[in-house]
């Protein structure tokens, strides 16, 4: 049977259904041979380099870019079955691993774990991270530690998996990279029209990496490919006068308190900033009189207080953004990717408020 590249199914990966159920994402061969060659134009992979394939490979991370993009160029991955720290880290010591993309709070533990110091990680050349924004801060105490190339990079499952990624050797701190090879993208206010250089809104992209649609689900289909092609992201973005993309925020999760909206992301960043902080998430609470309010849901790696962790935010944000409450966990909700399940914690603040 003959197939047609551009239109017959190659794969059909689910959406993480962090905000809601998960969705098929049908992405045809074209999609996936275009992404190979728009990431390895960026990363360069060679025959010398060793890969860890720390993202799962029914994920778009591990199956559509680590993958492929590794053995297009003749790399190897060196593969493991559940990610824990010591492993990994062993993993990269003992194969002199050169190259890994990961998730944020593997970085959060890279910059502050003391874990390791006990390895040898001086192969790493390029450590890439996805899946979610990771602070400035963050990523460069990372960088540090690691003396190796740390830039991050934006995608979906929509979109094959990447749709920027921090060139190597020139990343911009905080942000999600540069647009790939033969992807464009366009910043629409909520009335549909452009915006410009460092001014927020909903990022639309287009690009031979985007997905035919959603599987039996015309509905969804028509409601994130608009017209000429363009992908609704649902993210609030902006991008700076050199073409560096910044992620704000998604649309849906922004925090309605008192007619200001406050990006949970943001917050979130700025508490894993602070050394006792292992992760975060900060969801809204309902309030009678704020309408909602962000309260944070912290784990701990050292002993810190909800009132200190309060005034460590409030010291850095509008008044408007500060926090409202913590509360301490042993772990925050997180995909087998490394998601947040934001979801999971906001059903848990209204069951309370009821």
């Amino acid at each position: 049977m003959r197939i047609d590249p551009a239109s017959d199914l190659a794969a059909l990966p689910y959406s993480s259904g962090t905000t809601g159920l998960p969705k098929g994402v049908e992405l045809t061969h074209a999609n996936v041979v275009a992404q190979a060659r728009q990431v390895q134009a960026v990363l360069g992979l060679t025959e010398a380099d060793v890969v860890v394939g720390v993202a799962p490979f029914f994920h778009a991370i591990g199956q559509n870019l680590i993958l492929p993009c590794s053995l297009r160029a003749g790399a190897t991955v060196v593969t493991m079955p559940r990610f824990d720290l010591a492993g990994f880290l062993g993993l990269i010591q003992r194969y002199r691993a050169t190259s890994t993309v990961v998730v944020p709070p593997v970085v959060l533990a890279l910059a502050g774990h003391p874990l390791v110091d006990d390895f040898d990680l001086s192969s790493l050349r390029f450590l890439g991270c996805g899946a979610a924004p990771l602070g400035a801060e963050v990523e460069q105490r990372c960088a540090d530690r690691l003396g190796c190339q740390v830039g991050q990079g934006f995608g979906m499952t929509e979109g094959t998996a990447a749709f920027a990624i921090a060139p190597p050797e020139e990343p911009r701190r905080g942000s999600a990279g540069r647009l790939l090879p033969s992807t464009q993208a366009r910043i629409v206010d909520a009335g549909g029209g452009d915006l410009g250089p460092d001014q927020t809104g909903e990022l639309w992209l287009r690009g031979p990496q985007v997905m035919r649609g959603y599987r039996n689900h015309p509905e969804a289909t028509a409601a994130t490919l608009g017209p000429g092609g363009w992908l609704r992201t649902g993210d609030l973005c902006h991008f700076d006068a050199d073409g560096y993309l910044f992620v704000v925020d998604r649309l849906k999760e922004l925090i309605k308190y008192k007619g200001y909206q406050v990006a949970p992301a943001e917050l979130e960043q700025l508490l894993c900033a602070h050394p006792a902080v292992a992760d975060a998430a900060v969801v809204p609470r309902p309030d009678p009189v704020a309408g909602e309010l962000p309260v944070a849901h912290v784990a701990r790696r050292a002993e810190v207080s909800g009132a200190e962790l309060e005034a460590w935010v409030a010291d850095r944000v509008a008044p408007y953004k500060r926090l409202r409450g913590v509360q301490f966990v042993d772990q925050v909700p997180r995909s087998p990717t490394g998601k947040l399940l934001r979801r999971v914690l906001v059903e848990a603040e209204r069951a309370g408020a009821a």
